[in-house]
């Protein structure tokens, strides 16, 4: 049984459009996450098919975590991946219809001006090959992605071309920052803290989340590859680089860490189950094994995978040597701050949602405004605001949220942390005034038309989705949600 992409997504295109104006070229390996299936169809676009092979090997090459791949029966997750590729799809029916092509020479140009694969401040074949290894991608499948990524940057251009934008919007970007507003405020943040979370609430959820307080510990080992033992010289000189080359290709082709270390007289440190903070299992802190280098091995993702690494312009060979993770109690401190964080939030959450609630039905109208205050202990602040980075009391993004309200309005505003909350009464606005002539104008000019694009975009996706007949097959979701359990 089909039903329409409506039911998947409100609308999969525009999501694709704003993904590839912020998105660069996206590398991506080869995971292996689906085994097999069946060519039935799990979507049509029009009269044309996307069988289940066809969206299990675009699956593959997403490479899922091992979490995500977990949870696939139990999210959303497939609908959102396959909204994504029948964003994907539907995008390239409309430019082959355009026409849009990349020549050979343009895909060229591209690639060796990446600086990515720059070694001393210039195209390196090397660096691409060994990019290409890492990647676990062949040249054909990564240049073939490339161009696909090219067309659609040229195809979104073309929708936005050329536009001229009309004063009076250059004007209302310009408003929304430039103002002086006279408010009223109350800080909500004791009015929060009044119902702290209860000793059962914490323990209630810390067994609920077991899984997620855990410690991992890492032993990591590391040699130093000093010039004197693969060049002959105390010097970097260019038999020391031609030698550091040979070590990487040799890793790249599956040489151990002891092989190589061996094969180069390379002295190994090792240091034994160790956390992110650099804490043995005693939480005794590693003082021998400077920030950067600990750091930057670390963060080596593949166990048993040794790499070269660059601190200070000293070489080192280093891997992940074993890793283990191990839960920690729920009297650990930090997970207690956790726990009390969480509650915290989502006791903030219920608040605010009943004081946006009481705020839409008039509870706060008249003297009901200061009657709260008095009521919660609180008080009501008199307060003018005249920079938009004035940070006072209100941090940037509040203050936009503040500059948004009409005189007579009574808001409640948060920051996305919800650390900070206030019911705001706005009382008096004043604008200033837009120079032509300054640079303003052009940063102003430059906001109106990001704004405009975006809107053109949101048109044009909502033609699109009128444009193309979607249907997917629920069935065939289910069952490949299924296969997970």
């Amino acid at each position: 049984m089909s039903t329409s992409i409506g039911k998947l997504s409100k609308s999969f295109f525009i999501k694709l459009l704003v993904g590839i104006i912020i998105l660069p070229f996206v590398f991506w390996g080869m995971g292996d996450v689906f085994r097999g299936g069946n060519q039935n169809v799990i979507a049509t676009i029009d009269s044309k098919k996307i069988s289940t092979q066809e969206f299990m090997n675009y699956v593959n090459r997403l490479n899922l975590n091992e979490e995500q791949v977990k949870n696939l029966s139990k999210t959303d997750l497939v609908e959102q991946i396959l909204s994504d590729y029948i964003g994907k799809k539907v995008m390239s029916l409309e430019i082959e219809k355009i026409g849009i092509e990349v020549s050979d020479s343009a895909l060229r140009d591209i690639i060796k001006n990446d600086k990515l694969f720059f070694k001393n401040n210039k195209f390196s074949r090397t660096e691409y090959e060994k990019f290409l290894i890492k990647s676990g991608i062949t040249a054909p499948q990564f240049e073939a992605n490339i161009v696909e990524q090219e067309k659609r940057r040229q195809f979104l251009s073309s929708l936005a071309g050329g536009i001229v934008i009309p004063e009076i919007l250059i004007e209302k970007e310009f408003r929304k920052e430039n103002q002086t507003k006279i408010i009223q405020y109350i800080d909500l943040d004791k009015y929060h803290l009044k119902n702290k979370p209860s000793q059962k609430a914490i323990e209630e959820l810390y067994e609920r989340n077991k899984n997620v307080f855990l410690t991992e510990f890492k032993t990591i080992r590391y040699a130093e590859i000093k010039p004197e033992l693969i060049g002959g010289s105390e010097d970097y000189n260019e038999n020391f680089f031609k030698q550091l080359d040979v070590i990487e290709n040799n890793i790249l082709d599956g040489q151990s860490f002891e092989e190589t270390t061996k094969n180069n007289n390379l002295k190994i440190v090792e240091f034994k189950k160790i956390n992110a903070k650099k804490e043995n299992e005693k939480k005794i802190k590693i003082e021998k094994l400077p920030d950067n280098l600990f750091k930057k091995i670390y963060n080596i993702k593949i166990l048993k995978s040794p790499e070269v690494i660059n601190i200070n312009n000293k070489y080192y060979l280093a891997e992940i040597k074993d890793e283990e993770k191990k839960n920690r109690p729920m009297n650990d401190p930090e997970v207690l701050e956790a726990l009390n964080a969480q509650l915290s939030f989502k006791e903030k959450i219920e608040n605010n949602t009943s004081l946006a609630k009481d705020i839409s039905l008039g509870a706060f109208d008249g003297d009901n405004f200061k009657k709260f205050a008095d009521e919660n202990g609180l008080i009501v602040k008199d307060y003018k605001i005249s920079n938009f980075k004035q940070n006072e009391i209100f941090s940037e993004g509040l203050i936009k949220r503040i500059f948004l309200t009409k005189d007579g309005d009574i808001n409640l505003i948060t920051n996305n942390t919800l650390t900070k909350s206030f019911l705001i009464s706005t009382k008096k606005t004043e604008y200033k005034t837009l120079d032509k002539k300054s640079n303003n104008f052009e940063q102003y000019e430059a906001k109106a038309r990001l704004n405009l694009i975006n809107e053109i975009y949101q048109s044009y996706d909502e033609n699109v989705n009128q444009k193309y007949k979607v249907e997917i097959n629920q069935r065939t979701i289910d069952r490949v949600k299924n296969s997970f359990q």
